[in-house]
């Protein structure tokens, strides 16, 4: 505890004041540059060090069924489902497109470039 009992704020400040007026101005100022300079990569990494939600995806693995379903209960179900299982297949065509689309127009330009 004889360690901790030397250490004081107050001559903490002393001393810094002491030595701060004991520098050449041009210190000083570079003495500012590399603390804002330390301090702009420190923001740097704390702003980049961010870490995005983990993605869960939504798994289904069994859907259940009775057993004494009946040929129209299965029909009325498929009614229900090909619509949106037709949407799924239609969005998912769109963006397949759109992707080729992307695609295409970047080929042109290269070919226009000679690449």
């Amino acid at each position: 505890m004889n360690f901790f009992a030397r250490m004081s704020p107050l001559r903490a400040v002393r001393d810094l004041r002491l030595f701060l007026a004991q520098r050449q101005p041009y210190e000083l100022v570079f003495l500012l540059i590399s603390i804002l300079v330390t301090g702009v990569i420190l923001i740097g990494f704390v702003k980049d060090s961010h870490i995005e939600k983990e993605y869960r995806p939504k798994i289904i693995y069994v859907q259940q069924w009775r057993l004494d379903r009946t040929d129209a209960e299965i029909r009325a179900q498929q009614a229900i489902d090909a619509p949106i299982k037709q949407k799924a297949i239609d969005d998912e065509r769109k963006r397949r497109e759109a992707r080729q689309a992307q695609f295409k127009r970047i080929d042109d330009k290269l070919n226009q470039w000679g690449l």
